[in-house]
């Protein structure tokens, strides 16, 4: 079949699979780094209870069968080394059926970790790593040209993505119809990159810019995919323009440039190269029999399960972030659909006096990415996921985020467990554990030029109200 490829997206595909084997290798690395303390077998929200109670079919995953740390462990060094190598052209270097078993691979590894990752996973960048990455699986190598169908799916995912955060935002906060949501947005973001206190100060009308460009990029543009070249390709530009700026101004894992390589994978390489110093398209070989028939099978298996994510966002109940499938296939996108006017965060301290009176001295913890210290810039960790600083701010929000895994937080550093510290960038009892250990909730706002300036402080802070009394080791459970 003539229509079913087209070379023209050779170097566009070659992007965009490089690109999401690279988020696969933070993904693994990050799950293997970070599992121990959040849902290991002394985690948190450990595995092993949560498969004792929740059936195979709800959340399918090879620790189902079996679980041990050692197991992840290896599953996600496992996935972090094979990422690696698809990033160095392995996929590329043996046949097509091998290449499309190593995507496979990569794809159930993470199933298998998201869907034991309980509340620590339940973000719509893990789903959108599943799904893009199960396209994926079918895209091809460089024995055959990259197969339409598959592109057009690819924009379908870039649609959702795009299109359902923008009705979820005019469907959700006064402020984004009125344009005001970003005099607040950067500052009370879950995580603050490094720019975000310069991009909170500009100027409100500059805001109100940002807004609409916002609106603009993801009511518009998303519609312009479904058009003839080379609209689409520019329209797809200017998305990557408007995520980049995403990038700069906070910290959202990878979401940010997932969105852009699935933006990539709609340029027409050929017509980009007419203008940009890119290589020419490649001719490559027509497809195989067997690769057209999985192809055809795959776009109706997609276009069935459109059904739901369709009327999603049709619905004025819109759902955000929400899979319709244990397997995290054809899944509904969106995000801030409400805007935090004001910060709350929660800071955890401990003490290792004998008793709690007015004079005890209170030592705080502290977090790698979350805000703490008022002197301490924020840093910038995107596409690396910190999963419990990103949790610390929604317990910030209201207590109910936190109610499964804030208390055996506190009961793990009340033991000065190992991998819990390892999560933070301060343990200020690095001797013995602290006798007692208490949070609060302080109000926290960007300084202004001035305040910066005379005290060297980017936040300023104020107690507002106990989060957790003081406890000690014998009355945290977890």
């Amino acid at each position: 079949m003539e229509w079913f490829t087209s070379s023209d997206y050779w170097l566009s595909r070659l992007v965009f699979q490089r690109g999401l084997a690279a988020v696969y290798v933070v993904a693994f690395v990050a799950a293997a780094l970070q599992f121990r303390a959040l849902i290991g077998e002394r985690g948190m929200l450990p595995v092993p209870d949560f498969v004792s109670r929740t059936p195979f079919r709800r959340s399918p995953s090879l620790f189902h069968l079996r679980y041990s740390d050692r197991l992840f462990a290896g599953c996600a060094w496992l996935g972090a080394a094979l990422a690696a190598a698809v990033v160095a052209g392995a996929a590329d270097a043996v046949p097509l059926w091998a290449s499309m078993l190593m995507w496979t691979a990569l794809w159930a590894l993470y199933q298998s970790i998201v869907n034991v990752g309980q509340v620590w996973y339940a973000f719509g960048w893990e789903s959108l790593l599943l799904e893009t990455g199960f396209l994926a699986v079918f895209l091809g190598n460089d024995e055959v040209a990259p197969p339409v169908l598959v592109l057009w799916l690819l924009r379908w995912v870039l649609f959702r993505v795009e299109f359902g955060a923008g009705l979820i935002k005019m469907r959700g906060d006064r402020c984004w119809r009125d344009l005001t949501c970003l005099y607040y947005h950067h500052e009370t973001q879950p995580m603050p990159g490094p720019l975000s206190w310069f991009f909170h100060r500009m100027p409100r009308p500059l805001h109100r810019v940002e807004t609409g460009a916002n609106h603009v990029a993801q009511l518009g543009m998303p519609l312009l995919l479904f058009t003839p070249q080379p609209i689409a390709s520019v329209a797809a530009g200017l998305m990557v323009v408007t995520q980049l700026w995403l990038v700069l101004s906070g910290n959202f894992s990878w979401l940010n440039w997932l969105t852009i390589l699935l933006a990539l994978s709609a340029v027409d390489g050929r017509r980009a190269a007419e203008v940009l110093p890119l290589p020419e398209p490649r001719e490559l070989p027509d497809a195989p029999v067997w690769y057209e028939v999985l192809v055809l099978a795959l776009t109706a298996f997609v276009l069935v399960l459109s059904y739901w994510p369709a009327r999603n966002l049709l619905s004025g109940r819109q759902l955000m972030n929400y899979s319709f499938t244990p397997l995290h296939l054809v899944n509904a996108y969106g995000a801030f659909g409400s805007i935090s006017r004001a910060r709350q965060e929660v800071v955890i301290e401990g003490t290792d006096d004998v008793s709690v009176t007015e004079d005890t001295v209170w030592k705080e913890y502290e977090f790698k990415g979350k805000p703490g210290d008022v002197r301490r810039v924020p840093r910038q960790f995107a596409p690396y996921h910190l999963r419990l600083d990103w949790l610390m701010w929604f317990a910030g929000l209201s207590p109910v985020y936190a109610s499964s895994w804030f208390v055996p937080l506190v009961a793990r550093l009340l033991e000065n467990d190992r991998a819990t510290l390892k999560l933070l960038r301060v343990n200020p009892f690095p001797g013995a554990p602290p006798r007692y250990v208490r949070a609060r909730v302080y109000l926290y706002r960007f300084t202004t030029w001035r305040e910066l300036r005379a005290t060297g402080a980017w936040w300023h802070r104020t107690l507002i109200r106990d989060f957790l009394p003081p406890v000690r080791r014998e009355h945290a459970s977890g």
